[in-house]
C-alpha cells in the first residue's frame, strides 16, 4: 500500500480497517481536501514506520493504535477512542512532541522570533523587541539571531508546526495548519 509517498506491507484487516479510517476522515472535511488528507498519510506514514521499527508487516493492532492516536475531527469525537485535541491524549499514548522550528508562518526576515515566540508561547513583538534591544547592546541578539537561522530547521509540514508549539499531532491539529501549508 502506498502512503504518504511510501510503501508499506498492511494484512488485509489492517488495510480495510485504515481506509474505513481516512474514508471516514475525508467524509467529515469540507475544505482543503486533498491537502488536509496528504498530511493525514504522511503522518500515519510516519507512524507507522515508527511502529514497524524492524517488522516487515503492519497489522490491525498498529493501524488501531494509529488511529486512536490521531483521532477524528470534531465530527467524529463521539465515537470509541476520540479525543477533542486540547485533551493531551493521556490516556491513548500520543504525547506532544516539543522541539524548535523557525516559524515560516510568522516571519519577518529568517522566523527565528516567531519560532522563539511559538515556542515560548509569548507574543511575538516582545521577542522581536528583546532580540533588537541585544542587537543594539553588544550585537549579541544578531550573533543570536544569525546562528539560529542557520541552525534551526524551518516549520514547514502542518506536524513539525505542532511540535513547535508542543501540541500533539492530532488529525485536528494537523488540521489547523494543514491551510498555511505551502
Amino acid at each position: 500500500m502506498g502512503l504518504g509517498g511510501r510503501n508499506f506491507t498492511i494484512d488485509e484487516d489492517a488495510y480495510n480497517r485504515l481506509d474505513a479510517y481516512l474514508n471516514a476522515y475525508a467524509s467529515t472535511l469540507q475544505t482543503d481536501k486533498d491537502e488536509v488528507m496528504e498530511e493525514i498519510e504522511m503522518r500515519v506514514a510516519d507512524l507507522l514506520r515508527e511502529k514497524l521499527s524492524g517488522r516487515e508487516v503492519a497489522d490491525i493492532t498498529m493501524v488501531e493504535e494509529i488511529a486512536r492516536q490521531l483521532g477524528l475531527p470534531d465530527a467524529g469525537n463521539a465515537g470509541k477512542g476520540q479525543h477533542a485535541p486540547e485533551d493531551g491524549c493521556g490516556e491513548d499514548g500520543c504525547r506532544a512532541v516539543h522541539k524548535f522550528y523557525r516559524d515560516t508562518d510568522d516571519r519577518k526576515i529568517g522566523g527565528v522570533c516567531g519560532g522563539i515566540a511559538a515556542y515560548f508561547d509569548v507574543d511575538v513583538v516582545v521577542v522581536r523587541i528583546v532580540v533588537l534591544v541585544l542587537a543594539l547592546c553588544g550585537m549579541l541578539g544578531l550573533w543570536f539571531y544569525l546562528i539560529c537561522c542557520l541552525v534551526a530547521p524551518s516549520a514547514y509540514t502542518a506536524s513539525e508546526k505542532c511540535k513547535l508549539r508542543g501540541i500533539p499531532c492530532t488529525a485536528e491539529n494537523l488540521k489547523k495548519f494543514t491551510t498555511t501549508y505551502r
